[in-house]
């Protein structure tokens, strides 16, 4: 009894020793299998002189420590192949946790032959891991060297077709065209945004002086002033009427001037019967407007009738009847008018100066092609 279970003892310990074992192994073989290296390179065959790129790949664990090879200006991978650069590419996630790291080599080579391009050496924390090796075949230009008529020889150092100081001219004269005619076009925005005034001259027709105060003393008539109890009123309107009507028909300022100064102003011109009755009516004017003076209905009567006489005795009817009436311009719509010409005299000069320009310029570069 005491065998069998010493057999059964050795039995179950046999068996945790395996398993341990194989639990190790699957873990390093895991972890193995989570890093590989691999190379490819874009082309097989190039020329000399060409460029070919070698892709080096590397899928390892995520935060894994990876370091590429390096190779300095002009190393060479394998004798006769130089690596020009190396240039990291962005970082590729895969599943499992795994990460994909790349790194791109341009080679070249100036020999013809066939190269074998070695493994090349990636370090993931610490550990080397290797590519595959490689291939790359360099071929050359075939020359033929026995019909060299087909090739022509080295050149002479040829001169410039024309020189600098031969065009400048034209050049700087050409910029400076082309600023004038910008001016102008700026200037006939400015012309084309500011509208011009349009202003319309009216011929009306105008009352004659005696007609306009035979109007007035119509009116006085219509609205019985002759019997108002306000004599002062009806002898004010009177009177302004006949100063306005001398006014307009002498030209001097009757409306400013007293009674005895327009007696004394048509004293020279007038027939002095006329006369005696205005300045009875004037005289009478007076008294009512500044002493209060009361006058009777027929003296009313009388002084109106004088007014009427004295008016169609002085009265001119053989005068235009039309008047031509100018609209009054503001100041600020004279300042653009003034502008507007302005700007239409300068678009004109730098017009003709452009005209110029052009002509000058078209004729130096006609002279220095031919």
């Amino acid at each position: 009894m005491k065998i069998r279970a010493l057999k059964e003892v050795k039995s179950e310990w046999m068996v945790k020793v395996l398993l341990v074992l194989f639990t190790i192994h699957c873990s390093l073989f895991t972890s193995f299998a989570q890093v590989s290296v691999e190379a490819s390179v874009d082309r097989i065959e190039m020329l000399v002189g060409q460029q070919a790129h070698v892709t080096l790949k590397a899928v390892v664990k995520e935060n894994s420590k990876v370091e590429f090879p390096k190779f300095g200006p002009s190393e060479f991978v394998t004798p006769g192949v130089e690596v020009l650069t190396g240039q990291a590419l962005d970082d590729k996630e895969l599943d499992n946790g795994c990460v994909e790291k790349s790194m791109v080599y341009t080679l070249t080579s100036f020999d013809d032959t066939l190269y074998y391009l070695p493994p090349l050496t990636v370090k993931v924390d610490g550990k080397p891991y290797q590519s595959k090796s490689l291939a790359l075949k360099v071929l050359t230009i075939e020359v033929d060297t026995t019909h060299v008529e087909q090739f022509f020889g080295p050149k002479d150092v040829q001169d410039n077709p024309f020189l600098w100081s031969d065009w400048s001219l034209s050049f700087w004269l050409s910029v400076l065209l082309l600023i004038l005619l910008a001016l102008v076009y700026y200037l006939y925005i400015r012309i084309r945004d500011n509208k011009p005034i349009i202003t319309h001259i009216r011929i009306v027709k105008k009352l004659l002086p005696h007609q306009k105060a035979m109007k007035e003393i119509e009116q006085i008539k219509a609205d019985k002033m002759v019997s108002s109890e306000n004599p002062k009123e009806y002898y004010t309107k009177l009177t302004d009427t006949l100063r306005r009507y001398i006014e307009e028909r002498y030209g001097f300022s009757a409306m400013e001037m007293t009674s005895s100064e327009i007696i004394e102003k048509l004293t020279a011109s007038q027939d002095q019967k006329a006369l005696a009755e205005l300045r009875q009516l004037f005289t009478t004017a007076d008294l009512v407007k500044f002493a209060k003076y009361s006058t009777l209905i027929n003296e009313n009567d009388m002084n109106l009738v004088n007014a009427i006489e004295f008016i169609n005795q002085t009265k001119l009817e053989n005068v235009p009847t039309e008047e031509v009436v100018k609209p009054q311009l503001s100041e600020e719509d004279v300042r653009s008018q003034k502008m507007r010409r302005t700007l239409k005299g300068v678009i004109m000069v730098l017009i003709v100066c452009c005209v110029a320009l052009l002509c000058y310029v078209v004729y130096t570069v006609y002279q220095q092609i031919n």
